[in-house]
């Protein structure tokens, strides 16, 4: 194990709370829809503004994407907590020099929105977000492109997710998979694509990866 990379809504932080609420607004306030969290995660694999540009009816894009991110940044403090078993799992792996990154569809805007105010701004070597990749996950391009730029091969790299979408893109690339269910109360619990290995605590890991380096 020398890079675990990490997609991040519902894996490392649980922002699926924020991120449907704001999805939510600008539905509503645009195009007159109110939509269920379950409606909004199925339009879940491009950005924000990929979704955006894509469901929305209004033609106000523009003007709805700035919405989105002006809810996602003010009420961030208030639907998201920090996790500090999150923080030391990531501390843990940077102490025994493994790399680690993210590849999640959200847009680099919100990322950083939500790396700042979570405190997790330069802890990664490497971050692709949806804004770098012309294929959105399930395709592997953006883990390809991150075990690329961390100067690592696939087969010492693990990918960790909480989606189906997360599990299909890492077989695809070749690598390890890790589905998790450790943090959203959104989560269900069950992959129909199947994890090299299934989480439910964050502790689990942190004791996979003392294995690992054989402590």
């Amino acid at each position: 194990m020398k890079a675990v990379i990490f997609d991040f809504d519902g894996t490392l932080a649980d922002t699926l709370p924020i991120c449907f609420y704001s999805f939510q607004r600008v539905f509503e306030v645009f195009d007159k829809r109110k939509l269920t969290s379950l409606q909004i995660e199925e339009m879940f694999g491009p950005s924000e503004i990929g979704i955006i540009q894509q469901q929305l009816l209004h033609p106000a894009k523009e003007d709805a994407i700035e919405h989105f991110y002006q809810i996602y940044s003010e009420y961030h403090h208030e639907l998201v907590l920090e996790n500090k078993e999150i923080m030391d799992l990531l501390l843990l792996l940077k102490s025994f020099h493994i790399k680690i990154g993210i590849f999640t569809g959200k847009a680099r805007r919100s990322l950083d929105i939500s790396l700042k105010a979570l405190n997790m701004e330069g802890m990664f070597d490497v971050i692709v977000t949806g804004d770098d990749v012309v294929k959105p996950k399930p395709d592997p391009e953006g883990l390809l492109k991150a075990v690329n730029l961390l100067k690592v091969h696939k087969n010492d790299t693990v990918f960790i997710g909480d989606s189906d979408a997360d599990i299909i893109a890492g077989k695809k690339a070749g690598m390890t998979t890790i589905g998790v269910n450790w943090l959203a109360i959104e989560q269900t619990g069950s992959f129909s694509e199947t994890p090299h290995s299934l989480l439910s605590s964050v502790k689990e890991l942190c004791c996979l990866v003392k294995e690992r380096v054989g402590i």
